[in-house]
């Protein structure tokens, strides 16, 4: 019969070894005998700047303005080029409601990520409101151009 195995021997022995080894290098669990290890890059956490939360909520704070802002819109928009302004000013508020939902998402900033996609789907809804009765969705059909 064999000795029993001192296992803190044998671990400790191995923290040694792993010590020793470059750091970012592992030995590969499946590699074949006499083969030599690859290295195996570790995760590490994105490293957030100063500057950034701030900025992302600059972004969003912007985006918001833009949003309270269209109902707003001083002009008629029925038709026409005015038409084309105002569904140009919705698709820029849809555009920087996904940038700062992006931005926020970078740099972990929860309530600006909540209100960016916010704006994002008010915007999403003003494109809706004046395209759809224009493509026939509608019960009521409007036209592109003033007559």
């Amino acid at each position: 019969m064999t000795a029993p195995r001192d296992w803190d021997k044998e671990l400790a022995a191995i923290d040694k070894a792993i010590d020793k080894m470059p750091a970012g290098s592992a030995p590969a669990a499946s590699a074949p005998a006499g083969a030599s290890p690859a290295p195996v890059r570790r995760a590490e956490a994105p490293v957030a700047r100063p500057g950034r939360p701030l900025a992302t909520w600059l972004r969003v704070v912007l985006v918001l303005a833009l949003a309270v802002a269209m109902p707003f819109w001083p002009y008629a928009h029925q038709c026409g080029i005015n038409l084309y302004l105002y569904l140009g000013a919705a698709a820029f508020l849809v555009f920087a409601g996904a940038w700062g939902a992006v931005r926020s998402w970078h740099t972990r900033v929860g309530l600006a990520h909540v209100l960016s996609l916010s704006s994002l789907l008010w915007g999403l809804g003003l494109v809706a409101h004046e395209v759809l009765p224009r493509i026939g969705y509608a019960a009521k059909t409007l036209a592109w151009t003033c007559s």
